[in-house]
């Protein structure tokens, strides 16, 4: 294939020019910080680990600098952009900058959240520069409904990543964490700077990567049922299991059967918990759970 030119990557300049003929005033709503500085895209993509083969979707594009960074190295890219005058401009800026990869590009005009299927072959790679608002439901939504994604990196806020990658018993381990390793084994890869960004936010940024299970968590209990007892636990996180999960199990005493009868001290508290643990509880907790209305998901 041919490369792309060295000035395909957008620079500070034309992030800038870009968003002035737009009319784009980057917003606090969708949480838009646009990267200006092309190493540090190029670097995303490195730690990305992405492969000449490799079908990646990006949520969130913008005005394109992780896109373009992207399409220089993988055979498709598959742009999820909720903005309508983003999402209207950026094949135009894939086609002017890099021509002669735009073939290789898709456009997805939608919230990521609401997405279940995209064009052409499917996904292999999630690579994202995340709006901290909604960073952890997005990446759980694709993990969960595209199982061919193999590896994601995401950049999130910096407390986030933290939250992400946290083990059991760390401070921060609370839900994201245990539903994020149900997908996937879960590491921060490094720390981005406020000043590649415009506007520059208020707070530091983290890579987050993920690397999809080889073989799924063994367990009869579906994901929501698991899920649920996750939720459950982190709603109260002072509480011991056998207090918060009484609601979940119907009593506390029904709670503690099954905390016993998954190996699991009915005294301990959820941050000390592993995903598999959870994944016990909810297995020997279904009877006791059968009349519950569902958890949140």
């Amino acid at each position: 294939m041919s490369s792309p030119t060295p000035d395909a990557l957008l620079g500070p300049t034309d992030i800038r020019e870009l968003a002035a003929a737009l009319r784009v005033r980057p917003t606090k709503q969708r949480g838009q910080n646009f990267v200006i500085d092309a190493n540090t895209v190029r670097r995303i993509v490195r730690t990305a680990d992405v492969r000449p083969d490799d079908v990646v979707v990006e949520v969130g594009p913008g005005l394109g600098s992780l896109t373009l960074a992207l399409l220089e190295v993988a055979d498709r890219v598959i742009a999820v952009e909720i903005d309508d005058v983003l999402a209207s401009a950026l094949p135009a800026t894939v086609a002017a900058r890099m021509p002669e990869r735009a073939e290789r590009f898709a456009l997805v005009h939608s919230d990521a959240m609401q997405v279940t299927e995209l064009p052409g072959p499917a996904p292999t790679a999630l690579v994202a520069n995340l709006p901290y608002n909604v960073a952890v439901p997005v990446l759980l939504h694709m993990l969960q409904t595209f199982p061919t994604i193999e590896r994601t990196l995401v950049m999130v806020q910096s407390e986030v990543a933290d939250r992400l990658a946290a083990p059991p018993g760390s401070k921060v381990y609370g839900v994201p964490s245990v539903k994020a390793n149900w997908y996937a084994e879960v590491k921060r890869a490094g720390a981005i700077g406020r000043s590649v960004f415009w506007p520059a936010p208020n707070v530091d940024s983290g890579l987050v990567s993920l690397t999809r299970r080889a073989e799924p968590i063994k367990t009869t209990a579906s994901r929501r049922e698991v899920f649920a007892v996750v939720d459950a636990a982190f709603a109260q996180r002072r509480k011991t299991l056998r207090a918060a999960l009484a609601g979940w199990a119907g009593s506390a005493a029904a709670a503690e059967t099954a905390l016993v009868a998954a190996g699991v001290s009915p005294q301990a508290r959820g941050e000390s918990l592993t995903v598999e643990e959870f994944a016990r509880i909810a297995e020997n907790g279904k009877s006791a759970a059968e009349n519950k209305e569902p958890g949140q998901q």
